[in-house]
């Protein structure tokens, strides 16, 4: 925990504002819940809250994997003592299985149908681990998880879901494993909520199947479309470290996302519906053009120089009106039209690093040039996997890179930086990582320019230092990051980049032939 924070309640906490018949916005979830402000001045990078969750385990819909390391499972191995997927004999022995289900498996005599499918079967796990919790330590159950929202009036209305949980939870729970006596169905109900309404994705780099966990103290912080925090989770105890993205003066709400921040507003809201339960109308989300972003804007048809921008953000069905000229387009028209591009920037992102990837990518730029706006969620997207593929595929390794295509790599990087700078500010691992991903392009244009004599010795040194604020910058941010994670080394990679660099033009007196 941190000493950081104030939790504070709202009047209306406790009251009937949320009815249950419909999702509430953002503004009425803060109105009724409680929230974090700083209680000192607080530097960006700093420290906030560390926090070990009340429960981790399997995501909903989760491929086969261990449950003691959570790596991906190609062939079925199973505990022991249980019957249930573990990968070896250590995983057996790890906490989250042997002190929590392990036990309970085996005694009702349930084994895992290696015949069937994974996902509902490995769906009752962590809802069985929280409950399980909740007896172990009471007091953080009473005191911390138990009054977190859970939405349930709102989550049964998708009754194919609900009954799914039904049957791949609440039935398997108390009659399979002869829990019927100790957890009743609102419970266990209660508990399922709670996981997915207030959970955090883990996504450790040595864990190959993302899951989830549950951290009641950093659930409290409201969402915003542009927070000032970003969280870590380090491998092994998965504790979480929440800090600060840019300078927060005392007595600052604490805010973070739920959703990616490079999303255009219908996507965001669309999901944060789905998934939390509720409306967003932040500032941002009220914003026709996000900002400033224009991460949502649209080119006009019909004339050269108007954008084609939502009437009403927080209204997906609402028309779209031109900047500059009469033209208007249907808010289903706009949304289909993001749903195509949607598709296909995700099938890019799941496409193995090739050429074709890189080719095809290029291509979507190029299909939808006339359609949005430069700075459109979906080019930043695309700029974003281009970064990544300039430079690491066969063909366009840095070594063979053209000028032209250093400055392409460059250009795509810094368009992420400045949407960054408006909707994920400060020192988070996208800043970081972007920094030291283009600090190599930078240099080599530099060093080109040198050779050809387009500038003289004192102007290199002075890109060059120039990189190594860009590398300074990069390893102030992800040095925070858990030991032992790519980030880290990335830190690590570049303070050493940073003497080569250093040494280098310290020991350059005159052009090279």
């Amino acid at each position: 925990m941190s000493g950081l924070l104030v939790i504070c309640n709202n009047d209306k906490v406790g009251s009937d504002i949320l009815d249950g018949t419909k999702y509430p916005t953002r503004s009425t979830l803060r109105s009724c819940r409680r929230f974090a402000k700083v209680k000192k001045n607080v530097k960006a990078g700093e420290e906030l809250l560390n926090e070990l969750p009340f429960v981790v385990g399997p995501k909903l819909d989760t491929p086969l994997c261990c449950l003691g390391c959570y790596h991906y499972m190609e062939d079925v191995a199973l505990c022991e003592k249980c019957r249930w997927p573990v990968c070896s004999p250590e995983c057996s022995k790890t906490s989250w299985h042997c002190d929590y289900e392990c036990d309970v498996l085996k005694q009702a005599g349930v084994e895992y149908n290696v015949e069937g499918d994974p996902g509902p079967q490995l769906e009752s796990i962590t809802p069985l681990r929280a409950l399980l919790a909740s007896e172990k330590d009471l007091k953080r159950w009473e005191s911390e998880v138990v009054s977190l929202m859970d939405h349930n009036s709102l989550r049964k209305e998708n009754q194919e879901v609900w009954e799914a949980e039904r049957i791949n939870v609440v039935e398997f729970l108390r009659n399979r494993c002869k829990l019927s006596e100790r957890f009743s169905e609102d419970l266990i109900r209660k508990v399922c909520g709670i996981l997915e309404v207030n959970s955090y994705e883990i996504l450790p780099d040595t864990v190959a199947v993302p899951i989830r966990g549950l951290y009641p103290t950093a659930s409290i912080p409201s969402h915003n479309c542009v927070a000032n925090t970003t969280h870590s989770i380090s491998p092994g105890d998965f504790k979480m470290v929440m800090r600060a993205t840019i300078d927060l003066a005392e007595g600052s709400e604490v805010l973070c996302s739920y959703t990616s921040s490079l999303d255009p507003t219908m996507i965001r809201r669309a999901a944060l519906r789905c998934s939390k339960y509720f409306e967003c109308d932040c500032d941002r989300c009220r914003d026709p053009t996000e900002l400033g972003s224009h991460l949502s804007s649209i080119k006009c048809p019909s004339c050269d120089n108007g954008l084609i921008l939502s009437s009403d953000p927080l209204d997906a069905e609402a028309i779209w009106k031109c900047t500059h000229c009469d033209k208007t387009l249907a808010g289903q028209l706009v949304q289909r039209l993001y749903l195509k591009i949607q598709n296909e920037v995700a099938e890019l992102e799941y496409m193995d690093v090739s050429p074709e990837k890189l080719e095809l990518a290029e291509k979507v730029l190029r299909n939808y040039k006339s359609s949005l706006h430069p700075r459109h969620a979906f080019n930043v997207s695309v700029f974003h996997i281009l970064t990544q593929l300039y430079g690491r595929v066969d063909g366009y390794t840095m070594d063979m890179l053209p000028d032209i295509l250093l400055e392409r790599k460059a250009e795509f990087g810094q368009r992420i930086l400045d949407a960054l700078a408006i909707v994920e500010p400060g020192m988070t691992r996208m800043r970081g990582r972007l920094l030291f991903e283009l600090h190599a392009a930078y240099l080599m244009m530099s060093r080109t320019k040198l050779q050809l004599k387009v500038i003289t010795l004192e102007k290199f040194k002075d890109e060059i230092n120039r990189v190594i604020a860009m590398l300074e910058e990069s390893s102030r941010i992800l040095e925070l990051e858990p030991t032992g994670s790519l980030d880290a080394h990335l830190a690590q990679n570049a303070k050493e980049s940073i003497e080569q660099l250093r040494t280098s033009i310290d020991s350059m007196t005159e052009l090279p032939e």
